[in-house]
């Protein structure tokens, strides 16, 4: 039988994403839902590995897709160790990795495991792409100016490589040899330097760069100081009050950017301040990312789902485009950009890495 179509498998923290392609074209696509009450019954979430295995195979039998029909399988990345992007194999000691969750339990971790399982089933190679773990900072970058707080590589590295890959294909470029600019807007936002294929820089999402729908950014720190010792904050509430509670939920009650736009629409003075704010401190993170890559932009993307949003891209741009080039690339497709990243190897464009030869095992 003729192996043609590719797996993708995305676990989040209530659901199972899953995609089924036939080269780039997507031919299903199913969210499962997962009840609370269910999911509460396992003390780990890789205990889940079991539950969430049959979920999918029940899908597949439904749509009569059988494994041998299936050329790859690729699983969302998960908390690994500091590693380089690109598409990886998924080893015996990658899964040892995701069990123990060796940077933190999270539901992504289950993407490898689960497609390692499904593909050893009937002998058909299985990836990760483009882990949250994905660190290709030089030295430099790692410093912050306080010793005991370095600087740290977390950005949506998935969408942002994908979009990155697409806009070279379609200027017909190869996309190691492009230095771009790449500010991933969404509840979190991520605005990385990518230099000749190699991401390297970034604002860590939950802690640094512009303010985003429901995170803090980057904020004065010496009043923050004085907020987590005025003894009306837990940690916890602090913490909530960085991310949660935060940027446009904070100011706005809401993380809904087309809401925003509605309300300023209708006149919302206090809206469209927030909102042009959010937009101008976007539009200065790039400036930086400019700074690091010494003025030689090819193209800035902006992408995810604020992306959407005329009003801030063209803001954005306005500050930004005697840059670059700006192309937007509004939305992102989790499940497409694994399919393609695993396209990426099976058709030689890409060779697979190999976990263990890229990252540091006794760290």
């Amino acid at each position: 039988m003729s192996k043609e179509l590719i797996l993708t498998i995305n676990p989040g923290s209530t659901s199972t994403k899953i995609g089924i392609f036939k080269d780039k074209e997507k031919i299903l696509e199913q969210k499962l839902e997962h009840n609370t009450d269910e999911l509460e019954k396992f003390e780990k979430i890789t205990d889940q590995y079991e539950y969430r295995m049959d979920l999918i195979q029940d899908v597949l039998e439904k749509e009569n897709m059988k494994l041998d029909k299936f050329k790859a399988v690729v699983g969302r990345g998960g908390l690994l160790r500091p590693m380089p992007a690109g598409t990886y194999e998924i080893t015996d000691k990658m899964v040892e990795d995701l069990k123990i969750g060796i940077q933190g339990e999270h539901a992504s971790n289950l993407g490898g495991l689960i497609a390692k399982g499904l593909g050893d089933r009937v002998n058909i190679p299985s990836y990760i792409v483009d882990p949250v773990a994905v660190d290709e900072f030089e030295d430099i970058a790692r410093i912050s100016g306080i010793p005991e707080i370095p600087r740290k590589s977390l950005l949506h590295a998935l969408n942002i490589r994908a979009v990155s890959h697409r806009l070279a294909e379609e200027i017909d470029k190869d996309y190691s040899s492009l230095n771009l600019i790449v500010a991933h807007l969404g509840g979190g936002i991520s605005v990385a330097s990518i230099e000749k294929g190699r991401i390297t820089d970034v604002n860590n999402a939950n802690e640094m760069g512009p303010f985003s729908p429901e995170r803090a950014g980057e904020v004065p720190v010496g009043d923050l100081a004085k907020l987590c010792f005025s003894g009306e904050y837990t940690l916890s509430d602090i913490k909530k009050k960085l991310r949660g509670k935060a940027g446009l939920v904070g100011y706005l009650g809401t993380n809904n950017a087309k809401e925003v736009v509605d309300r300023i629409n209708s006149g919302d003075k206090k809206a469209q301040l927030i909102f042009n704010a959010m937009a101008y401190q976007i539009g200065k993170e790039i400036g930086k990312m400019a700074a690091v890559l010494k003025g030689k932009v090819d193209y800035i993307i902006l992408t995810g789902g604020v992306a959407y949003s005329n009003m801030l891209t063209s803001y954005v741009k306005d500050m930004i485009d005697f840059i670059a080039p700006v192309e937007v690339y509004p939305g992102e497709d989790e499940l497409e950009a694994l399919n393609e990243g695993a396209l990426r190897v099976l058709e030689g464009k890409e060779k697979a890495k190999v976990y263990e030869e890229e990252v540091n095992i006794n760290d």
